[in-house]
């Protein structure tokens, strides 16, 4: 990042290399970590989820809220309350400590942004 000028940074998200989540209870599903401390994100990290159909998330709990963002596809969001369903411009709030995981419930990928902080 050029510091002198604070010159903003544009990525093509969707050409940033996808890793694959080998977390516990993920399945189908990949991260694309757009902005994070490396690219100079001061605060918050920017990803990309993408789940292959019938793909999900982990079920899990974290000490941190994040918000997610469902870009593309249909989902499903488990929380200890029920299930929730949800599409294409839905935006989640997942407080700190809330069970929730992500499964994709269509016939195409579902993409989600999701914003969490740097330092967690």
């Amino acid at each position: 990042m050029n510091e002198s000028k604070k010159i903003p940074l544009v990525r093509t998200a969707i050409g940033i290399a996808p890793l694959e989540v080998k977390e516990e209870g993920a399945e189908k599903v990949v991260i694309r970590r757009i902005f994070t401390e490396a690219e100079g994100a001061p605060t918050f990290a920017m990803r990309l989820f993408e789940l292959a159909p019938g793909g999900n998330t982990p079920l899990h709990r974290h000490p941190h809220e994040h918000e997610v963002y469902i870009v593309e596809g249909r989902a499903e969001m488990t929380t200890e309350e029920g299930a929730v369903s949800l599409q294409s411009g839905d935006a989640i709030l997942v407080y700190p400590e809330a069970l929730h995981n992500f499964k994709n419930t269509g016939e195409s990928p579902l993409r989600f942004l999701c914003f969490v902080p740097n330092k967690r």
